[in-house]
């Protein structure tokens, strides 16, 4: 609700005074006409309801009053329409799930960390039809590109390690995510391929898949997950529990600039969990959603609501005044 002319509520400010004059008036007008020595008797008496209706009847006045003066400030409501297009952005994140991933130089892990920065991402994507790709040795589709992304969510939380063979096949990974892409229509498709490893299996070269990449105007961004020289690895031993291995860490960060650039893209590396969140943030940022909006408003006068109720109010004081209630003598 709005109001087209706000000033008139300061017309309100009539009513207290008037209240006010006409009780002072009434106190005047009070004579003594018969003297008694006790008014006890008077209280058990009941006054009629015509009495009681008209002790409400100067009520009745002010707020019909006060209902007019606020026509007066012309309340109006506003309808406000608004008509939006989305471009949207196809994206398929692919995620590395071979067994160093269980690396623990993130917290808890590589994948554990991964899967909770991964799924904020979707959150936050609210207008993108996201898929998830997985690669170890072989790829597979957790989810083809959709709009649903509380079923991505839940899958990338129910993925576990081991859904496929052990190894590193890059292209592979990435390649699945083209072909995912291939057909989509959305004005942008992008690929996030994390990884921690370097190619050392599949039949389609990294780099052949980012120009097959090129070729279909995907663009493609490009993560390295891990610390720096070494890493603890746990090891589940029968006999003496859990232990630690120290891992090198090789990642072939030449071959994922290069995969990048050759799309558009960019190389991120993240050697914690504050970097990796940062990368993905940095990463929503540069893919932005466009929107076109038009606004449509309309208004509509409420003022003859409150006019018409003020000007009933104070028709029926008059005829109340003029018959039931007249008073034929003062």
């Amino acid at each position: 609700m709005i109001w087209l002319n706000p000033e008139w509520f300061l017309a309100l400010l009539i009513i207290p005074v008037l209240i006010l004059v006409e009780w002072m008036w009434s106190r005047q007008k009070r004579t003594s006409s018969l003297l008694f020595s006790r008014t006890a008797a008077f209280k058990e008496l009941n006054a009629g309801i015509r009495a009681k209706a008209a002790l409400f009847l100067p009520w009745l006045k002010y707020i019909a009053l006060a209902l007019i003066i606020i026509a007066m400030a012309r309340p109006q409501e506003e309808n406000v329409r608004i008509e939006r297009s989305v471009e949207g952005i196809d994206i398929v994140l692919v995620i590395d799930i071979s067994s160093s991933m269980l690396a623990e130089d993130m917290q808890p892990n590589r994948f554990l960390a991964v899967k909770e920065v991964a799924q904020n991402f979707v959150r936050r994507r609210t207008n993108d039809r996201i898929g998830v790709v997985v690669f170890a040795r072989e790829s597979i589709t957790l989810v083809p590109p959709t709009l649903d992304h509380r079923l991505v969510q839940n899958q990338i939380d129910m993925l576990d390690m081991g859904i496929v063979r052990d190894g590193t096949a890059i292209g592979m990974g990435v390649a699945t995510a083209v072909n995912r892409l291939r057909d989509s229509d959305a004005t942008s498709r992008v690929i996030i391929l994390l990884t921690d490893g370097e190619n050392n299996a599949g039949e389609i070269d990294p780099l052949t898949s980012a120009e097959i990449a090129r070729t279909l105007g995907i663009r493609l961004y490009t993560i390295g997950a891990s610390g720096e020289g070494s890493a603890p690895y746990p090891i589940d031993d029968p006999i003496f529990g859990r232990r630690y291995l120290t891992i090198p860490i090789d990642i072939d960060e030449p071959m994922l600039t290069t995969m990048a650039e050759k799309t558009g893209g960019r190389y991120f590396r993240a050697r914690d969990n504050r970097e990796l969140n940062q990368v993905y943030n940095d990463i929503d940022q540069l893919e932005t959603t466009e929107f076109e909006e038009e606004f449509f408003i309309d208004v509509v006068d409420r003022y003859p609501r409150f006019l018409a109720s003020g000007l009933g109010l104070l028709l029926l004081v008059l005829m109340l005044e003029q018959s039931w209630l007249r008073r034929d003598f003062e």
